[in-house]
C-alpha cells in the first residue's frame, strides 16, 4: 500500500521512535524511504552586532547532517536503504510543517511518519506542534508516533 515513506527527523527520542516505526513499515512493504531534516532560517529578533547568523546557519546545517547520518545508519542496520535530504526553510520565515508537506508532494510520498510530543495546554501554545501542522496541510496520510 505505502511504497514511498517520508520521515522527518529532529534528533529527539520521539523522532527516534518514529524512525523505528517507519523502518517496520518500510521493511514490511519493501518501500522507498526518505529521511528529511528541516532547518529553520535564522532571523534575529533584535539587532545584535556580535551575532553572526552565517555561523549559526552553518552550525544548524552541521547538526542536521549529523541527525540525518545517524537516522540513515539506523535504517541501514535494519536492512533499509534510505535516502536523506537536508531542507532549509524557504522563503525565510516559512514553517517547518509547510516544508515537510511540500517535500511529501514533490518527492512524492505515499505516507509521512512523524513523531509527536503530545504537548497540551501552555506547552502547546508556546511551542506549537510541527506534527499538528503537518497533519493539517499534508497532501498524504500522516502516521503520528508518540514516544514510548
Amino acid at each position: 500500500m505505502y511504497q514511498r515513506i517520508l520521515l522527518p527527523v529532529d534528533g529527539s527520542n520521539t523522532s527516534d521512535s518514529a524512525l523505528r516505526e517507519a523502518i517496520k513499515l518500510a521493511s514490511d512493504r519493501k518501500a522507498e524511504f526518505r529521511i528529511v531534516h528541516v532547518i529553520e532560517d535564522v532571523v534575529p529578533m533584535w539587532d545584535v552586532e556580535f551575532l553572526n547568523t552565517n555561523e549559526i546557519r552553518e552550525a544548524l546545517r552541521e547538526t542536521g547532517r549529523r541527525i540525518l547520518a545517524k537516522a540513515e545508519a539506523v535504517a541501514r542496520e535494519a536492512g533499509i536503504k534510505a535516502e536523506t535530504r537536508l531542507i532549509e526553510t524557504s522563503p525565510p520565515g516559512a514553517r517547518i510543517a509547510s516544508m515537510i508537506a511540500a517535500e511529501a508532494k514533490a518527492w512524492p510520498a505515499d505516507l509521512i511518519v512523524t513523531g509527536t510530543h503530545g504537548r497540551r495546554g501552555v506547552d502547546h501554545l508556546l511551542m506549537g506542534s510541527v506534527a499538528e501542522g503537518v497533519v493539517r496541510i499534508s497532501p498524504v496520510p500522516v502516521l503520528l508516533i508518540r514516544d514510548r
